[in-house]
């Protein structure tokens, strides 16, 4: 992170949800340490308290952001806290293995709740203060938000929906100086292939498939992720709206 940077993020106020691990984590790090005031944003209280007990600036609030009036709660809290909201980071989100012959309706549903309908209600519960802080909102998609993944048609399908999300905010907030851009991360190290409940073999299996599919030959890590959530957010990026930027070592290109 520049001088530069630094000095343009300092005393801004950022939300980043699903900020107990991963990229949220290295996210919430990333800009508190580019003089951000940071709200960490999780289900788990104790993964919160580990990711601000590595930087002063970052606060935390624990809550489902899939519950009935939660966004509001969240986007009240940031605001209340510092006076002001400039950056949304809509990065909670779950994958889930469901081949199309396993389909659930439940299990689909809760997908969408937490990858498509919380980022959105966010979204809407923070559109004054974003509208007076001409602030930013940065969604994480993923490479399979624009490429097929046979087995998990339903997590590539929220994420698509996000790309298209992240599109149409981008004109239809165009005019009230707010920023609506994405980042598509490829395969990254963190707990999402755990938490989506598969076994330890599989998931070890998952991640040599995917490691010998991506061109430069390694899984990213989640600091590589958020130093590009921030580039996004930063005031500096002012004529970068509507775009979905994959950082994914090349795998999108095969």
């Amino acid at each position: 992170m520049t001088t530069a940077s630094t000095s343009r993020l300092r005393g801004q106020a950022v939300i980043v949800t699903g900020a107990g691990s991963g990229i949220g984590r290295a996210a919430a790090l990333a800009f508190a340490r580019a003089g951000a005031h940071v709200l960490a944003v999780g289900r788990r209280a104790d993964a919160l308290r580990q990711t601000a007990d590595r930087h002063p600036g970052i606060a935390t609030l624990p809550a489902d952001i899939t519950a009935d009036g939660a966004a509001q709660e969240v986007i009240d809290a940031a605001a209340g806290r510092w006076g002001r909201l400039d950056v949304l980071v809509n990065n909670a989100g779950a994958t889930t293995v469901m081949p199309l012959a396993d389909t659930d309706a439940r299990r689909v549903a809760d997908l969408l709740a937490l990858n498509v309908t919380a980022p959105s209600l966010l979204a809407r519960a923070a559109l004054p203060h974003l509208r007076a802080a001409r602030g930013a909102i940065v969604n994480i998609s993923s490479t399979y938000g624009h490429r097929p993944l046979p087995g998990a048609a339903h997590y590539a399908a929220s994420k698509a929906a996000i790309e298209q999300l992240t599109r149409s905010w981008a004109l239809e907030l165009a005019a009230d100086g707010i920023r609506v851009n994405a980042l598509a991360p490829g395969p990254t190290e963190s707990e999402a292939l755990t938490a989506a409940g598969l076994p330890d073999a599989v998931v070890e299996q998952i991640k040599r498939d995917e490691t010998a599919a991506i061109p430069l030959g390694r899984r990213g890590t989640p600091e590589e992720v958020a130093a590009w959530i921030v580039h996004l957010a930063d005031p500096a990026a002012t004529w970068i709206t509507g775009q979905v930027l994959t950082v994914d070592g090349g795998l999108e290109l095969t």
